[in-house]
């Protein structure tokens, strides 16, 4: 099992390799900054999310364990 910090655009990007599925995971808190600039990631997230379980009446989730 491998946690690193990956660089995008010169800003950190929490990572996870799962090596029984063979997947990258990011941690979707840092991909939201980084593309927003938000000064809060986490709110953003979680007003996102509402927003579109109300529209499109899906759900995002983040795969946390």
């Amino acid at each position: 099992m491998e946690n690193s910090i990956k660089l995008f655009e010169n800003r950190r990007v929490r990572t996870h390799w799962d090596e029984p599925s063979e997947q990258w995971f990011f941690s979707i808190i840092d991909v939201v900054e980084i593309l927003t600039d938000s000064v809060n990631p986490r709110d953003y997230w979680y007003k996102m999310k509402l927003r579109v379980q109300l529209d499109d009446g899906l759900e995002l989730s983040t795969n946390c364990r």
